[in-house]
Order: C-alpha cells, then sequence, then structure tokens
C-alpha cells in the first residue's frame, strides 16, 4: 500500500482571487468553498482523480520568503512561449529565485507572489 497526494493547501489573503487564477492556469472549476472562506478548486471531473485538488485557505499573515514547495506547471497544448504569454496575461510575473539564465524553465509567481515553474516540456 502507499498514499498519494490528494489536496495541496496554500495559505493566502485572498481565496477567491488565487483560485480563479490557478482555475485558469490548469482549467480546473471550483469544488468546494467552506464557511472560514476556503476554496477547493480541480478537475472537471471532481474529487479522486489522479491530480491533486488545491485548496485556497485564508491566512491573515504576508508571505515572507521564498517558499520550500512550489507547484511546476507544463503547457498541454501549445508551446512554452506561447503559455508563458497566456500566464503573464493571467496575472503571474516573473520571479528571480537566482536562477542562472541558462535553465530550461521560466520561474514566475501568482498574484499572491507564490513561485511557480512553467517547464519547457509539452504533456499531452
Amino acid at each position: 500500500m502507499a498514499s498519494r497526494i490528494s489536496e495541496l493547501v496554500i495559505d493566502c489573503r485572498d481565496p477567491q482571487r488565487l483560485a480563479a487564477f490557478w482555475c485558469e492556469v490548469l482549467d480546473f472549476v471550483v469544488l468546494d468553498t467552506e464557511d472560514d472562506g476556503s476554496v477547493e478548486i480541480g478537475p472537471r471531473e471532481g474529487f479522486g482523480g489522479p491530480q491533486p485538488t488545491l485548496v485556497f485557505s485564508p491566512a491573515t499573515e504576508p508571505k515572507t520568503g521564498k517558499l520550500r514547495l512550489h507547484i511546476d506547471v507544463n503547457a498541454t497544448d501549445r508551446d512554452q512561449d506561447a503559455e508563458l504569454e497566456r500566464l503573464l496575461e493571467l496575472g503571474a510575473r516573473p520571479a528571480d529565485v537566482g536562477q542562472t539564465g541558462e535553465e530550461s524553465w521560466h520561474c514566475l509567481v501568482d498574484p499572491e507572489g507564490n513561485e511557480f515553474c512553467l517547464l519547457q516540456a509539452r504533456l499531452s
């Protein structure tokens, strides 16, 4: 027997805003909204599939420093340059986390400054 990641919980100041951003990035939908303001998003098929859901949980304290865990994304229907343009239009911003400029990926931050990377490989 083994475990698998079913949910990733991200503390944030504006769960609705971050959920909307990541729904656009991942083509996810809102699956649940809790009384405390938490918003869970996931694949259109719903809970329990091979992809984990993302839970945006309200937090009052600001993000400080670089995250110790970040999300990597891959384009599924376009090349990396086109996907980078789309992510920037959605509100992502370039991030400097010490990269050399020779990397095959792009370091970005979401609207609340959480780092994530756009990888070069395209997944189908």
